[in-house]
């Protein structure tokens, strides 16, 4: 497995070995070993999510909040795939800041998102499935959401005038109302 990693501490491409041959292909998609050894931490996966998108889709900028933070290890089944991440962890030098990702089918890879930091996707063509284990179940009560074209993020999507988005993403708050200071801050 190739491991690399990005401009967000923790955040990391996971590049499968593919085993070609006249048949077609063979790759291992999850090892808790290989996974364990490639971020440098032993975690429990507790939930597999899986979706599918038409093009110019949108779902997220999702996370949720402690005690269900959630790390996610997601990859693309079909189609192709644009991934926004950023960075909420307030004592991380990278506090705000954001990495993209593009997904497809000719390059098996992961990303693993660990916990504090909020995802989002865009499906770049129809049907395009993707799949994901997370580490915490899923709580109502402690999803939150980012809005996915806040000026202050600045994230270059492909198609900027999306239009398929849920009303809860469309109506999500800005980066400065969703990580106000607390106060014991």
């Amino acid at each position: 497995m190739i491991v690399r990693t990005t401009i967000l501490p923790g955040v990391l491409t996971l590049e499968p070995s593919v085993h070609h041959d006249a048949r077609g292909w063979f790759m291992e998609t999850h090892s808790d070993a290989g996974f364990a050894a490639a971020i440098g931490a032993d975690l429990r996966f507790v939930q597999d999510n899986h979706s599918m998108s038409a093009r110019g889709v949108v779902r997220g900028l999702h996370y949720q909040i402690p005690p269900f933070a959630q790390g996610k290890l997601v990859r693309l089944l079909r189609g192709r795939s644009f991934h926004a991440v950023v960075d909420l962890r307030r004592d991380s030098p990278t506090f705000g800041r954001h990495t993209t990702l593009e997904l497809d089918t000719v390059t098996p890879r992961h990303i693993w998102i660990p916990e504090g930091l909020a995802h989002g996707l865009m499906a770049l063509e129809d049907c395009t499935e993707i799949a994901y284990k997370v580490t915490a179940p899923w709580s109502k009560e402690h999803e939150r959401s980012l809005r996915w074209n806040d000026p202050e993020l600045n994230i270059a999507w492909p198609f900027p005038d999306a239009t398929l988005i849920s009303a809860k993403d469309a109506a999500a708050p800005l980066l400065r109302a969703a990580v106000r200071p607390t106060p014991n801050d």
